[in-house]
């Protein structure tokens, strides 16, 4: 995370693992008409988003070592718009229920022990 300290909002390697490919594909069908690459790591954008999300801080007020507000604003609406947000928010749910053993649909697919 470029040599930050993590916010306890930040993604995990492991969501990463499962949100980045994802966010890379979007990010190749979506180029910059201008070409512009973007200044700021994905990864960074969404830790500022999910850092807003969890603190409730307005956007002007995100920390100085994660992307600024016009960057961070830019992708949520994008995201919001075309509901890119939505399938961030099902990707992570469905590892987090894999993880604890339940299906997609919240169903246990492993017995207790």
């Amino acid at each position: 995370m470029g040599g930050r300290a993590s916010y306890p909002s930040d993604l995990t390697d492991a969501q990463w693992a499962v949100v980045g490919p994802f966010l890379d594909a979007w990010k190749a069908r979506h180029p910059s008409v201008s070409g512009h690459q973007g200044r700021y790591p994905l990864r960074e954008t969404v830790n500022a988003i999910s850092y807003q999300n969890r603190t409730s801080c307005q956007w002007a007020y995100l920390p100085h070592d994660l992307p600024p507000k016009s960057a961070t604003c830019y992708y949520f609406a994008l995201w919001r718009d075309d509901v890119t947000d939505q399938a961030i928010h099902d990707l992570l749910r469905c590892q987090a229920r894999a993880k604890v053993g339940r299906a997609e649909d919240g169903r246990r697919t492993r017995p207790r022990s």
